[in-house]
């Protein structure tokens, strides 16, 4: 009954209202709070904040890849070494380009020729759901004595061997149309033919992404410090604010890198606490040094490829 009633939720529907509510809101933040925007940074040490926070935002990219990784080592195929990591990098910044799922059709393009296509399918389908499952985790810390609680760990427990397929064929719905690759249907027994998962529950992979969203958390708290008085900083609070407004922003494709959406809902969630000066340029600061990480890192791949053209 319950999984009949979830394969019928239009999700495609509820993302797009999420999607023009956050930026509209953000938007309207921007405006409303125009004159009180300064890009002023005083003392050498705040500098030192920025350079962190880019060399967390690193770490956390890399974190990001080795689960990749061991997704599609969990899936059945033997790998050694550090090339599907470095690919995993390479490919990162194409999340950015509009559509969202560019970044998807490099990988699952690389790993067809590696492994099959089935397995190259389902772990790019999967991937960004293990990502918000750990967000989800994290999330849930921040409000255990919460109803909310239960809700919060709920993704985690579709990663269950025997209930990943349902999940893979629902996830579907969150891919571009216009990408046909991502469109395909897998029966249950061709999924168990060409997929074979190695253990019960991924409790590795989940962990490893766990690490990739705390260093992320760690590169945003950096940018916090700038604009913000330390003494007056609740930690947990503004950890599951930053889980739960990263999470909202991956279930956006509509949003390339989920920009927009995430600075939204991080302003709208967090209240009146702090100064909209301090949250604007917080906001502003950290997507531009975990931006330019991501396209730092990619570098190589565009330049490879605007070689091979030539």
């Amino acid at each position: 009954m319950i999984k009949k009633y979830f394969l019928k939720i239009n999700f495609k529907t509820l993302k797009n209202i999420f999607f023009f509510i956050s930026i509209s809101y953000f938007a309207y933040y921007l405006i409303l709070n125009k004159e009180e925007i300064s890009f002023q940074i005083k003392g050498e040490i705040y500098y030192s904040y920025i350079l962190f926070s880019f060399l967390f935002s690193v770490l956390s990219i890399y974190f990001n890849g080795l689960a990749w990784k061991n997704i599609i080592i969990w899936f059945g195929k033997s790998l050694k070494g550090n090339n599907l990591i470095s690919f995993y990098i390479l490919t990162n910044s194409l999340k950015y380009v509009p559509g969202g799922v560019w970044h998807f059709f490099e990988r699952f393009t690389f790993l067809k020729k590696i492994a099959n296509e089935k397995l190259a399918f389902c772990v790019n389908i999967i991937e960004p759901y293990f990502m918000l499952s750990a967000s989800l985790l994290l999330t849930s810390l921040g409000v255990v004595y919460n109803p909310l609680f239960l809700l919060f760990l709920l993704p985690s427990i579709f990663l269950h061997r025997n209930l990943i397929y349902i999940m893979i064929i629902r996830l579907q719905s969150f891919k571009n149309k216009s990408i046909r690759i991502f469109k395909k249907n897998y029966s249950k027994s061709q999924f168990d033919e060409q997929v074979k998962i190695k253990s019960v529950f991924p409790f590795k992979i989940l962990s490893v992404e766990i690490l990739f969203i705390l260093f992320k958390f760690f590169g945003f708290i950096c940018c916090f410090y700038i604009f913000n008085d330390l003494s007056n900083i609740n930690y947990l609070f503004i950890f599951t604010i930053f889980c739960l407004s990263w999470s909202i922003g991956l279930i956006i494709p509509a949003a390339p890198g989920g920009i927009g959406v995430f600075e939204g809902c991080f302003i709208f969630l967090i209240g009146d606490d702090y100064t909209q000066n301090s949250l604007i340029m917080t906001l502003i600061i950290f997507r531009l040094i975990s931006s330019s990480a991501d396209l730092l890192l990619s570098a190589p791949l565009f330049i490879k490829k605007v070689f091979k053209k030539d």
